[in-house]
């Protein structure tokens, strides 16, 4: 059961690990202002919370090949349950996608998805969104310049 932030420190520590997950106790101790014990059981206790949910590796998206980066946008034939499980279960399953949301609005779902060009995009879509029988349109835009990137 995730449980909210308590205060500041637990906001800078959740600054400081958001930037470098890495971090030693004692360097993130002294960056937020604490003893490394304190800071230490406040770790642990957002994490046995759920507050932090786990740890990454952010990967260069170049690094895999993939040079571009677009947002499609899904609009469902019906939201019935079976159709939002279709495309859910099939969208768990594709390695191009990097993100997927469920929105309001005239769409249903949002896409963050990379491809290494344009042709691989294109059979992307082809092979596997049009595919699903679920699906009444796809939309797409793609991602020119990132001029901001934060997680929470």
């Amino acid at each position: 059961m995730t449980q909210k932030i308590a205060d500041d420190f637990d906001r800078k520590i959740l600054r400081e690990l958001q930037a470098d997950g890495r971090l030693p106790n004692i360097e993130l101790a002294e960056r937020i202002g604490l003893s490394p014990s304190p800071c230490l059981r406040r770790v642990r206790r957002l994490e046995e919370t759920g507050v932090i949910r786990g740890y990454t590796a952010l990967v260069d998206p170049a690094a895999w090949g993939w040079t571009m980066t677009a947002i499609a946008t899904i609009r469902l034939v019906q939201q019935n349950e079976d159709d939002i499980v279709m495309f859910e279960q099939a969208v768990r399953g594709w390695d191009e996608v990097l993100e997927c949301h469920l929105v309001t609005g005239s769409r249903d779902y949002m896409l963050k998805v990379a491809a290494r060009d344009l042709g691989e995009y294109e059979r992307f879509i082809k092979e596997k969104i049009a595919r699903l029988k679920c699906v009444a349109s796809i939309e797409t835009s793609f991602i020119m310049n990132t001029i901001k990137e934060r997680r929470i």
